[in-house]
Order: structure tokens, then C-alpha cells, then sequence
């Protein structure tokens, strides 16, 4: 990368999650080759049947595939190619966002890859139907480039082996656009060459969608808050219906006692304070 002027040919580190994700994706590929040599009936199966995202088979409950489709590659040269974007752009976001929401959004773009992929599976676009396996982790990575190409659009990129750069911006944006034309393409009925370009699509999108839409601190600390603040104000309602229902009894033992709007008990040398602070608290 080209940080301001300075040309720097200096790797970024391998942070934990984009490490663990490369051996995982590597640890798979070696697997399945082996199975594919030693159990070839079986190695077949998982790699045809079983991870791959199928459409026609998500839809029939088998719902796992929207993420263990990322896992498999094709070849060893899908393998090292994805994983090379996923390392040299990855690390990044993993050092500014932290392990955590960086897992969260490669695995949206992931999941949003796929449900992509299906969705348009059975329109006939792009030359996938719903019975076509989709396999690699290129969703993902998609997604990662054009959160990097929002993000970080003024960096420059070093386009090795050729002799020159470009801004990060204008790098995304030619990768998005030879997508789409040639994801126009398939659907016209040209060779698509086994590429998935609808789940390359999807990945761009949902990339897109990660940064525009969800919060800053991650889609999981949002739907967390959302969470305990629906949980609270149960709470809080239930306090309120056991306060009138004490109020209800004590009055028909004869003795009345006060709660405020919250639920809160009023001792009754504060009633005309405005309430008390003490008691029951949220």
C-alpha cells in the first residue's frame, strides 16, 4: 500500500480473527482433498452436497450452508487468492474495529452474500439456479473491499507486479464494475466461467449496507441494547402492576400505602415532598 506519498511495500500483520480464518479456510481445503483422495464417495458428498451453498437445499431447511459455503474453495489458486484479500484488507479493520465486530461484519457479508445468491437463484439471473453449488469465501472478501474502498478510499494501493497505484476508491470501484458487467454477462447467456458473480455482488452490497446502516460499535451491541432495554421496561411494568395490586390489598386490610408513576415506595412522612428517592430502585 501507498500510505499518503510514501510507498510502503511493508505486509500488514496477521491479526488473530484473519489468521484463524486462513487457517480454518486452509485446514478445510487440505480436508477435504484428503477425503477427496482416501473417501472419495465421502469427500464428495461434503463438498458437493453437504457445505456448498445450495440454494434449493437452503430452503429445505438446511440452513448451515449460508455459512460453511464460505469455507470451500475450488482450487487451490481460489484458496490463495481470497485469502490474500482477506489478509491484506481484513487486518485492517480488525486493528481499527477489534476482533469482535470485525468477525461480525465479515460474516454478514457472508451470510448477505448468500442470501443474495438465492434470491436471485431463482429468477434465472446471472446463469445460477437453485440447484447450483456456490462455493468460497469471495462474499466476504467482497464485502471487505468495499468497506475498505468507503472507509480508507484515499489510500493508495500498489498494484504488484504492475508498476503503478491507485487510490483504494477507484481500485473498489473497478473490481464492482467488472463484476457487474460480467455478472451481466453470464445472465445473457455468456460463459461465466463457474464464478459466482451474484455472491460477489452481494458481498459488495452487504459491505455497503455494514457501514451505512449499522451502528458504530456493531450490529450486536445495537440489538444487546435493544435487548435489555425491552427487558427493563418489563421489569419496570411489572413493578408498577405489584405496586397497585400491594396498594389494592393494604387497602382492603385498611391501611394505605403510596407508590409513585415508577413503582417506587413513598413513606408516608414524604408524600408531600414529591415522592421519595429511596425504595425500590431500577
Amino acid at each position: 500500500m501507498n500510505r499518503g506519498r510514501t510507498l510502503s511495500l511493508s505486509f500488514p500483520p496477521f491479526t488473530k480473527a484473519v489468521k484463524w480464518l486462513i487457517l480454518i479456510n486452509a485446514g478445510v481445503y487440505l480436508l477435504l482433498e484428503l477425503l477427496k483422495a482416501v473417501l472419495p464417495d465421502l469427500g464428495n458428498i461434503l463438498y458437493l452436497l453437504v457445505l456448498p451453498l445450495i440454494p434449493e437445499m437452503v430452503t429445505h431447511g438446511w440452513l448451515w450452508q449460508v455459512v460453511t459455503y464460505s469455507f470451500l474453495h475450488a482450487g487451490l489458486w481460489h484458496l490463495l487468492g481470497n485469502m490474500l484479500g482477506l489478509w491484506m484488507f481484513g487486518s485492517q479493520f480488525e486493528m481499527d474495529w477489534g476482533l469482535k465486530k470485525f468477525l461480525e461484519f465479515y460474516f454478514f457479508c457472508v451470510i448477505g452474500a448468500a442470501l443474495t445468491t438465492i434470491v436471485v437463484s431463482y429468477t434465472g439471473v446471472g446463469g445460477v439456479t437453485s440447484q447450483t453449488p456456490t462455493v468460497g469465501a469471495s462474499g466476504g472478501v467482497f464485502g471487505i473491499l468495499a468497506a475498505f474502498g468507503l472507509l480508507y478510499g484515499d489510500r493508495e494501493i500498489f498494484l504488484f507486479p504492475l508498476p503503478f497505484s491507485m487510490k483504494a476508491r477507484y481500485f473498489v470501484a473497478g473490481w464492482a464494475f467488472i463484476t457487474l458487467v460480467s455478472a451481466i454477462s453470464a445472465s445473457g447467456g455468456g460463459h461465466g466461467g463457474g464464478i459466482a458473480y451474484m455472491a460477489h455482488l452481494g458481498g459488495l452490497l452487504f459491505g455497503v449496507l455494514y457501514v451505512k446502516l449499522i451502528p458504530s460499535r456493531g450490529m450486536m451491541f445495537g440489538l444487546t441494547e435493544r435487548y435489555f432495554g425491552v427487558r427493563n421496561s418489563y421489569y419496570r411494568w411489572k413493578r408498577r402492576r405489584a405496586a397497585r395490586k400491594f396498594e389494592v390489598y393494604m387497602r382492603k386490610h385498611d391501611r394505605e400505602v403510596s407508590f409513585d408513576e415508577h413503582g417506587n415506595y413513598i413513606p408516608p412522612d414524604d408524600k408531600g415532598n414529591g415522592g421519595s428517592k429511596s425504595g425500590w430502585v431500577n
